[in-house]
């Protein structure tokens, strides 16, 4: 344990601060891009179908650490300074835009063809039909796997720590640099990370249990 205080403690709790607030800014700003990534992969028109599907696998392809170092190191070459924030942001939202619009796109294709058919019978047009009629059912499927994907954005927001951005993983490396108690320190920071992703994991868990019992039910 060494000589671990209550600063320490507060430093570790102003990086778990970060984590979550780099975790809202990745899924925030990544929601709004995988929205538009989903409205692309179901287009009616064929070329933009393709051009996001490459984007898609593109970004898929890649581990997260390349693209921060991409954006961190890359946009330095052409002069940009670039903040380990905004570094580790952008590439957590281009991350999850990818990831979050092939999600939404598998639900709103779950949906059965029907339900669009019949919004067309009433006339409504394709932007109507997605926002009436497609997306409310749509919304109920995607929920459990997009609370399962925050906690996977939510733990590798640890990987910021590589470009020197102060969240929990690098709250911990500091601490135990000067402590030299790695697997106290680590075992607090894995602590934290616990009391965050459980509750989380727990609640898509149930949602998923749900979403079975009313398609029973329906049956």
């Amino acid at each position: 344990m060494g000589d671990f205080n209550l600063f320490h403690l507060r430093y570790l709790l102003d990086g778990l601060l970060w984590t979550v607030i780099l975790t809202a800014l990745a899924f925030v700003f990544g929601g709004a891009a995988g929205f538009g990534v989903m409205l692309a992969r179901t287009s009616r028109r064929r070329w933009l179908r393709r051009v996001s599907l490459v984007l898609v696998q593109a970004v898929q392809g890649t581990p997260l650490l390349i693209l921060i170092f991409l954006v961190y190191f890359g946009l330095g070459i052409f002069g940009v300074d670039v903040s380990p924030l905004f570094a580790a942001g952008l590439a957590l939202t281009v991350y999850s835009a990818a990831f979050l619009g092939e999600i939404w796109r598998g639900c709103v294709e779950a949906i059965p063809k029907t339900q669009g058919e019949a919004a067309e019978c009433l006339a409504l047009s394709r932007w109507q039909a997605l926002r009436d009629v497609i997306l409310p059912q749509a919304l109920r499927v995607a929920t459990a796997p997009t609370v399962g994907f925050m906690v996977q954005v939510l733990k590798s927001t640890s990987l910021a720590s590589v470009v020197g951005f102060v969240e929990l993983t690098r709250a911990a490396q500091v601490i135990n640099n000067s402590l030299f108690s790695p697997f106290f320190v680590f075992g607090v920071a894995g602590l934290f990370y616990f009391a965050l992703c459980y509750p989380l994991s727990r609640w898509s868990r149930a949602l998923e249990r749900r979403l079975n019992v009313g398609r029973r039910q329906s049956a």
